[in-house]
C-alpha cells in the first residue's frame, strides 16, 4: 500500500501539512476530500515526489519510497498537464516511452486507452481542440499509459458529463480490481460515496475522520428516521420531546434520535399528525459526514 506517515509541510508562515498520515491499499479506491486549502494536493505531490515534505515520510508497499517508484506512479493534476499542441496519440506515445516502453508498446498503450476511455477518434487531434472533458479524458488516459500499481488523481471528474463520469468511475474500478492503489480527491461528495472502498477527510491539514463510510456513519452519528406523514400540521416533529429535526422537505423529515428517545413513542405521535407513508432508519450521506467533522 501507499502510506503517508506524520507529513508535515509550510509554505511560510502557512501550514498546509500538520502531521498527516493516510494509508491507501492496493486493490481499493480511497476518496480524499476536504474543504479548499485543507492540505489534499500538497499531500499528493508529496506522495509523488514533487515536493519534499518538512517533516514525515512516504512509503510504498511497506518501504520508504524511492525515486523510481514514485516515477511509476500514475498521476492526474487538477490543472491541465498536457502539451495543448501536440496530437492525442503521440501525446500518449511519447508519455509511454519516457516511462520505458518501446515504440511498439507504446503504439499499443495509446491505442488501448484512447479506445477504452471513448476518445479513438480524437487521437489524431491536438489536445487543444478537444472539449474540456474529452481533455479529462486524455489526462487520465496520459495517467494510465504505463499501467501503474498507484494511481493519485486530483478532481479527475472536473468537466465531465454524466456519459464521461460513468467511463471514469468504470476505468478506476477496473484499476482498483487489478490490484492497483487508487486515490482521488473531489469536491462531489455523491459520488465519493457511491464510487469509494473508503474515505478520508481532510482539515487544515490534518486527518478528521478515515474508513469506511458504513463505519463512519455508526461512530459519528446518533440514530436517525426518515419520517413522511400524509396530512400532518406544519411542525409536528418539532413538539416530540428527545429528537432533533435534522432535515426537512416537501414529503417528511429526517429526525434524529436523542439519547432514551422511543422510536414507538415517535411512531405512535407521526400516526396521530395524520397518514404514515414512510417511516425507516435515515442513513446521513457523506457530505453530513463531511460537514459535522470539519466544522468540530
Amino acid at each position: 500500500m501507499l502510506a503517508l506517515t506524520d507529513l508535515s509541510r509550510r509554505y511560510g508562515q502557512t501550514v498546509a501539512l500538520d502531521g498527516l498520515s493516510l494509508e491507501v491499499p492496493e486493490g481499493e479506491v480511497v476518496g480524499f476530500v476536504g474543504p479548499n486549502g485543507a492540505g489534499k494536493t500538497t499531500a499528493m505531490r508529496i506522495a509523488l515526489g514533487v515536493l519534499e515534505p518538512d517533516g514525515g515520510e512516504v512509503f510504498w508497499r511497506g518501504k520508504p519510497a524511492t525515486r523510481e517508484a514514485q516515477r511509476s506512479f500514475g498521476y492526474m493534476p487538477e490543472e491541465r498537464g498536457l502539451y495543448p499542441k501536440m496530437r492525442v496519440d503521440r501525446q500518449l506515445r511519447y508519455l509511454a516511452v519516457l516511462h520505458g516502453a518501446d515504440d511498439a508498446g507504446a503504439k499499443e498503450a495509446a491505442r488501448r486507452w484512447t479506445e477504452r476511455l471513448g476518445i479513438a477518434e480524437r487521437s489524431e487531434q491536438r489536445v487543444e481542440e478537444l472539449s474540456l472533458g474529452n481533455q479529462q479524458r486524455v489526462q487520465l488516459a496520459a495517467a494510465l499509459v504505463h499501467d501503474p500499481d498507484m494511481l493519485i488523481l486530483d478532481e479527475p471528474f472536473s468537466g465531465l458529463d454524466p456519459i464521461g463520469t460513468d467511463v471514469m468511475s468504470g476505468v478506476l474500478h477496473e484499476r482498483a480490481e487489478a490490484g492497483a492503489a487508487v486515490i482521488f480527491s473531489s469536491h462531489q461528495l455523491e459520488l465519493v460515496e457511491r464510487l469509494c472502498d473508503s474515505v478520508a477527510i481532510v482539515n487544515r491539514g490534518r486527518i478528521v475522520a478515515a474508513g469506511r463510510v458504513d463505519a463512519l456513519r455508526s461512530e459519528r452519528s446518533a440514530p436517525r428516521l426518515r419520517v413522511e406523514v400524509e396530512g400532518a400540521p406544519d411542525g409536528w416533529a418539532e413538539e416530540l420531546s428527545g429528537v432533533e429535526v435534522v432535515a426537512r422537505d416537501e414529503d417528511g423529515v429526517v429526525i434524529e434520535l436523542g439519547e432514551g428517545a422511543d422510536d414507538q413513542a415517535i411512531l405512535d405521535a407521526a400516526r396521530r399528525a395524520g397518514r404514515v407513508r414512510r417511516f425507516q432508519p435515515a442513513q446521513p450521506t457523506l457530505a453530513e459526514l463531511f460537514r459535522e467533522v470539519v466544522e468540530e
